[in-house]
C-alpha cells in the first residue's frame, strides 16, 4: 500500500527551456501538419511570439527533470508494477519556443481500489513561465499493481 501521508508532498521545482528543434521534432512525431508548429514565419503570422507548444508537449517537458523516475522511488513505487493511468492538461496561456518553464509538482491524492490490488497516486504540476505567469496545470494518475 502506498502511504496516504504522501498527500501534500511537494517535489523540488525545475526549469526547462522550450527549444525550437525539439518542438519541430515533436510536431513531426505526432503527425502535426499545421505550419505554425514548425515554421517560425507562419507562427508569427498567426499571432504567436514564436513556435507554439503543441498541447501535449508539456508532458514531454515534465519528464525532462534530471532524474524523471526519482520521485517514483521516493514515494515507494515499484517501477515494474507501475502504469501511467491518466494525464490531463488545463491551459491558462500559450507557451512558445524560447520560454523557460518551471514545473512544480505535488501529490494531491493517494487511494486504492480492488481491496488494495491497485494503488493510485495523483500528482499535479503547476507550470509557470519565466515571468511567473501561470501557463498550465498538469494532472497525472499513476497506478501500481500490487498482486
Amino acid at each position: 500500500m502506498i502511504d496516504k501521508a504522501l498527500i501534500g508532498k511537494t517535489f523540488p521545482p525545475y526549469a526547462v527551456a522550450a527549444e525550437k528543434g525539439r518542438l519541430r521534432f515533436f510536431a513531426k512525431a505526432i503527425g502535426e501538419t499545421d505550419p505554425i508548429f514548425v515554421d517560425e514565419v507562419a507562427a508569427r503570422a498567426a499571432g504567436y511570439r514564436s513556435l507554439p507548444l503543441p498541447p501535449t508537449f508539456l508532458f514531454t517537458m515534465e519528464i525532462d527533470r534530471p532524474d524523471p523516475l526519482a520521485w517514483f522511488y521516493e514515494v515507494g513505487l515499484d517501477l515494474p508494477k507501475v502504469l501511467h493511468g491518466e494525464q490531463s492538461f488545463t491551459y491558462y496561456m500559450q507557451a512558445c519556443a524560447g520560454d523557460v518553464l518551471t514545473f512544480a509538482s505535488r501529490i494531491v491524492d493517494v487511494y486504492d481500489k480492488k481491496n488494495g490490488a491497485l494503488d493510485f497516486i495523483v500528482k499535479e504540476t503547476r507550470v509557470t513561465d519565466q515571468t511567473g505567469s501561470h501557463v498550465a496545470d498538469l494532472r497525472s494518475v499513476i497506478v501500481q499493481r500490487n498482486r
